[in-house]
């Protein structure tokens, strides 16, 4: 059987991952930094680097087990593969939190960049903040499920933009705002901010951070994972990282400490690259402070737009991995043919996102709960992902690792990264805080686990497998493509049952439809409307019979008979008018005694199709016994 099928491709390069880890990290500052400055006060620049340094960190591990095992899921991955299916699991299920916050946030955040760069205050207010987020949130989804991300085609021109808008303020910043006294001025370690309010800060300086494991998820449609994944990670990162720091002084000079808070964590807290410009004012022509304000409201709104639409990406290739090895229901696992992500997914990632963003915004800090939460899921995924990266190096030294972290120590035997050590351990002191000082992790966080775990426990219960079983995908060869229409055109005798039962069945195992086609080939020198009473009732005939078999299946098949002077392009002008997913065809053994292999019609089909095809290549003598049409 030939099979066309569309699937994760391996078609990204280093130019287009920097673009993507550089849009996703970087649109993290417009969120986190009036987050951090909230609680870290005068000393944000220094949390913004010394939690940056640790996030290169952990991307050295990040880089070596991607490259290794270059497959979608991210950390979850070489966590299943390090240690088991649970534990991979529970990985995959801490990280949708941090994807479904993301979701969230930068939609909570997106009006009130908008309502900063036209001055229309409502925008910023409750309850319209949240509407307009809701509101967000389901356009996008919607659009998801109707067409393919084209981020990765137009992602270099977002990463651009976002460099020039922070790159703009951070020079205009320290042209007229930088000041060392305001860096100083208030700061008080241990008093202003307290060590309650720095180590409060740490963890929630993870927000900033956000955008690794949507790359890490990337790995399957990566060309070359081993050298561009790295390439791409730390050159992303390590802009972002002197860029934060630059903009976290500027900030922090335009609106220093006083009595231990920051106009930057108050009234800027929503939108705070605005305040940035807003204290331009005074320094620089009125003109140019009014187009900066249009120009940073706009493109915040955009990158937070892009982030939304990433993190439903990030969220549906991860549920895609979990589907695929049992730890997620089937459907989970399945690629939609139009948006090469489950369809299941993207409604649940714009459902909980939704549901998260209601239900904390009836608590009094809506914006550090969320945060506190996403520190949860992220510093638990970073630790278990370093680990993985040691357990690897022990259980599996034989591994392809086309990139290796540096700074290998000798531990029984085994060269173990240092970075994967220091980095591991430094993850989860922080997680400790973040449980220690932050109600939404120290609740909110295993009460999510809890949640994954009655789920987990379910799908496999259903499957009859065991909690730690390994479950391997599906072969490439056979991807879980789900299809909801299937066209299949109908011939006369055996070869037409055969291809009808194949529709039926492949729609039975997807819980699709099923078109069956008769085309009226009708000669050039006979009119398109002349009476073919023969021809109309052996179509009605076998259209009948396909109705009859996929009633005894459970298998709705809808009839549809029309005249055409091609049989191929008539069957391709059906499956674009019905919008089908998969075409079924058969393939008489005579063509394949010629050069051609397959028929002018079936030629014609594999060409200018747009979905999928199977072509059935029946046995020889089938065809010349049922003597039916040989196209």
């Amino acid at each position: 059987m030939a099979r066309k099928i569309s699937g994760l491709q391996r078609v990204l390069d280093a130019p287009a991952l920097f673009s993507v880890a550089y849009g996703e990290i970087a649109s993290s500052i417009y969120v986190a930094l009036g987050i951090i400055a909230l609680h870290a006060l005068g000393l944000t620049p220094e949390v913004l680097a010394l939690v940056g340094a640790l996030f290169l960190v952990v991307s050295l591990s990040y880089a070596e087990g991607t490259a290794a095992i270059p497959e979608t899921g991210g950390a979850a991955t070489f966590v299943r593969r390090a240690f088991n299916d649970l534990a991979g699991f529970l990985t995959g299920w801490a990280l949708f939190l941090d994807y479904l916050i993301v979701i969230a946030l930068s939609a909570f955040f997106l009006p009130h960049y908008l309502g900063a760069a036209f001055k229309v205050a409502a925008l910023g207010r409750h309850p319209s903040d949240l509407i307009v987020a809701v509101a967000v949130i389901v356009g996008v989804a919607a659009l998801r499920l109707v067409r393919r991300s084209a981020f990765y085609r137009y992602g270099i021109v977002v990463a651009v933009l976002d460099l020039v808008t922070q790159l703009g303020l951070v020079a205009l910043g320290f042209a007229f705002l930088f000041s060392g006294d305001a860096l100083t001025r208030g700061v008080s370690i241990g008093s202003e901010p307290s060590w309650h309010q720095i180590a409060f800060a740490l963890p929630l300086a993870m927000l900033a951070y956000t955008g690794l494991e949507t790359v890490a998820n990337l790995a399957e449609e990566t060309r070359e994972p081993g050298r561009d994944l790295p390439r791409s990670l730390f050159s992303g990162i390590g802009l972002v990282v002197l860029i934060y720091v630059a903009i976290g002084l500027v900030a922090l000079s335009a609106f220093p400490a006083d009595h231990g808070t920051t106009q930057l964590g108050t009234r800027w807290l929503h939108s705070p690259m605005m305040g940035i410009v807003a204290a331009l004012h005074g320094h620089v022509p009125g003109g140019l402070v009014t187009a900066l304000r249009l120009y940073v409201g706009l493109t915040g709104a955009v990158i937070l737009l892009v982030a939304i639409t990433t993190s439903i990406s990030g969220f549906t290739r991860l549920a895609h991995s979990l589907g695929e090895h049992g730890q997620l229901p089937r459907a989970f696992g399945r690629l939609n043919r139009r948006t090469l992500v489950p369809p299941e997914a993207i409604v649940a990632a714009a459902a909980i996102s939704i549901a998260l963003l209601l239900i904390s915004s009836l608590l009094t800090d809506t914006v550090v709960f969320l945060a506190s939460l996403f520190s949860f899921g992220v510093l638990a995924a970073f630790t278990a992902a370093q680990l993985a990266v040691i357990r690897l190096r022990f259980t599996e030294p034989e591994l392809k690792r086309p990139y290796r972290a540096p700074g290998g120590i000798p531990l029984r035997g085994v060269e173990v990264p240092l970075p994967a050590l220091v980095g591991a351990a430094c993850t989860f002191v922080i997680f400790l805080m973040a449980l220690v000082t932050h109600d939404g992790a120290r609740y909110g966080g295993p009460i999510w686990l809890i949640v994954g775990l009655v789920i987990y426990g379910l799908v496999r219960r259903e499957r009859g497998e065991g909690l730690l079983e390994r479950i391997e995908a599906p072969s490439e060869d056979l991807p879980e493509t789900e299809f909801s229409s299937i066209l299949v055109p109908m011939k006369l005798g055996v070869i037409g049952e055969e291809m009808i039962a194949t529709a039926v069945k492949l729609a039975q195992e997807r819980s699709a439809e099923v078109e069956a086609l008769h085309v009226i080939r009708v000669p050039l020198d006979t009119a398109i409307d002349a009476e073919l009473d023969l021809e109309e009732e052996s179509a009605a005939a076998s259209l009948a019979e396909a109705q009859l078999l996929g009633a005894d299946h459970g298998v709705p098949v809808r009839g549809e008979t029309v005249r055409a002077r091609s049989i191929g392009e008539a069957i391709v002008n059906e499956a674009e008018r019905s919008g089908a997913d998969l075409i079924v065809l058969g393939s008489a053994p005579r063509w394949r005694r010629q050069s051609r292999f397959f028929s002018p019609t079936v030629e014609y089909v594999l060409r200018k199709a747009p979905c999928e095809v199977i072509v059935v290549a029946f046995p020889e003598g089938v065809m010349e016994e049922d003597g039916s049409n040989p196209e």
